[in-house]
C-alpha cells in the first residue's frame, strides 16, 4: 500500500483517478451526499496518519456547492491526522472577480483565497488560474500555491490530431496572450492578439490587426471558455479575413448556457478542452501536467 493517497471530490474523480496512476499513489473516491434540508455529507478514509494525502476536486460545476464540498473534505483529512495535505484545484472559481469594480462589491478572488489559507493545506495546484490585475496567485492564496498551466497538454494534442504547416496562434484578446505565446513557441508558429471591448455582461466586441491571416488556418487558444461570446467573435472577423480552416482550443471548458450549441453551429475544424472541468468538448487529460508539479512537492 503507498504512502500517498489520491482523494476524488464529487467534479474531479475521472482526474483524480487519472493523477493517482501518473504518480503511482492509491486512490478513492470521497463520500459525498446531501441530506435533506440540502447540506452536504463528507466523509473521508479515516486512516490517514502518515500519508500524504493529495484532495482534487474542480470548482466547476455548480462551484457554491464544490466550495463547501472542498472546505469540508479537506477540514475532515486535515483532522485525521495526514502527514501532509495537498489540495488540486483543477478550476478555481471566483478568481475572475479580483477587484471591487463597483462600491460595495466583494472581491472575492480574496475571499476564497483567505477561506484555503485558514485550512492550512501544506500546497494548493491549481490549473491556470484566471489572472488578470491579481498576476501573482501568491497574493490571494499563500506561498504554498502552485499555478501549472494546461496549455502545453493543448499543443501536444494540436502536434498529433491537427496539420498545422499553414497555420498561425490567435490570443482572442489582450488576456489571452499569455497562453498563446505559449503555444505558439510549442507550436513553433507565429501569433497575435485580439482586443476585446466588452459591451454587457453577455456581449463583448472584438477586432484587432490581423497580419497575414488570409488563407491561412487559425488556431485559437484561451483558458477560459464561459458563454462563448469572445471566440464567436474572433471567429467570425478571422473568417472575414479569409482565414482557412479555424480550430479553437481551451484549458477550461465551462461552457455556460447556450454555449456548447452556438460553438458547435460556427462549424469549426476542432473544438477541444482539457478535463480540468468536464463538457461535451473535454478531450485532453491535463493529468500529466498535474502529475509533474506532484512529483516536485511529494
Amino acid at each position: 500500500m503507498s504512502s500517498t493517497l489520491v482523494l476524488g471530490g464529487s467534479n474531479s474523480r475521472h482526474l483524480a483517478f487519472d493523477v493517482s496512476r501518473a504518480i503511482k499513489a492509491d486512490y478513492q473516491p470521497v463520500e459525498v451526499k446531501s441530506f435533506p434540508d440540502g447540506e452536504t455529507y463528507i466523509r473521508v478514509p479515516a486512516e490517514l496518519e502518515g500519508k500524504d494525502v493529495i484532495y482534487v476536486n474542480s470548482l466547476q460545476p455548480n462551484p457554491n456547492s464544490a466550495l463547501i464540498e472542498t472546505f469540508l473534505a479537506l477540514d475532515a483529512i486535515k483532522k485525521h491526522n495526514a502527514r501532509k495535505v495537498i489540495a488540486v484545484i483543477p478550476y478555481m472559481a471566483y478568481a475572475r472577480q479580483d477587484e471591487e469594480f463597483n462600491p460595495g462589491e466583494a472581491v472575492s478572488a480574496f475571499t476564497v483565497g483567505r477561506l484555503f489559507q485558514s485550512i492550512s493545506v501544506d500546497y494548493i495546484i491549481t490549473v491556470d488560474m484566471h489572472l488578470h490585475r491579481i498576476t501573482d496567485p501568491k497574493r490571494t492564496f499563500g506561498a504554498f500555491v502552485r499555478n501549472v498551466t494546461g496549455v502545453r497538454e493543448l499543443s501536444k494534442y494540436v502536434k498529433g490530431h491537427l496539420d498545422i504547416s499553414n497555420a498561425v496562434v490567435v490570443g482572442p484578446d489582450e488576456e489571452a496572450e499569455q497562453w498563446a505565446s505559449v503555444m505558439a513557441g510549442d507550436l513553433g508558429l507565429a501569433y497575435f492578439v485580439l482586443k476585446k471591448r466588452r459591451i454587457s455582461g453577455t456581449e463583448v466586441e472584438v477586432r484587432g490587426e490581423l497580419g497575414d491571416v488570409r488563407g491561412r488556418d487559425a488556431i485559437i487558444v484561451d483558458d477560459i471558455i464561459s458563454t462563448g461570446g469572445t471566440i464567436v467573435e474572433a471567429v467570425k472577423l478571422l473568417r472575414g479575413a479569409g482565414a482557412g480552416k479555424v480550430h479553437v482550443l481551451c484549458v477550461h471548458p465551462l461552457l455556460v448556457q447556450e454555449a456548447y450549441h452556438k460553438l458547435r453551429e460556427m462549424e469549426l475544424e476542432t473544438l477541444a478542452g482539457t478535463d480540468t472541468v468536464l463538457s461535451p468538448i473535454s478531450v485532453v487529460k491535463v493529468a500529466p501536467a498535474i502529475a509533474d508539479e506532484l512529483k516536485n512537492i511529494i
